[in-house]
């Protein structure tokens, strides 16, 4: 079965404002292996469907932050994750059903992105 991780946009992708630390050729490995992935982020989904588009990749979804239930919903998983950098994102993975993985989490001790620890 597949893995889900949905991203907030600023503060966690590096194509947010502000930028966060998880760079898109990560998000393009996710989908090379098979996970499900999509963003779930306060600016507007057509917002996020024009960020995806921009940078050539096609999500599985683009919701409102408050809309992670329905994208539980939608995708069977053995594993649902939402990777943020504000309490917002905690709140929302938690009324979701999500698993909440704070991006300050995904460093190490020289602030560089830790990929395996999103590598379920």
């Amino acid at each position: 079965m597949a893995k889900l991780i949905s991203l907030d946009i600023d503060g966690t992708l590096e194509l947010g404002d502000p930028p966060g630390i998880i760079p898109m050729s990560f998000v393009n490995r996710l989908l090379s292996l098979g996970y499900l992935v999509g963003s779930c982020s306060d600016n507007t989904v057509s917002f996020q469907q024009k960020l995806w588009a921009s940078h050539g990749i096609t999500p599985h979804f683009a919701v409102l932050k408050q809309q992670l239930d329905i994208v539980r919903a939608q995708f069977l998983a053995d594993s649902y994750i939402h990777v943020g950098d504000r309490v917002t994102d905690r709140i929302a993975a938690k009324m979701g059903g999500f698993e909440y993985i704070d991006v300050a989490n995904l460093v190490d001790e020289a602030g560089e992105f830790r990929e395996d620890l999103l590598l379920l």
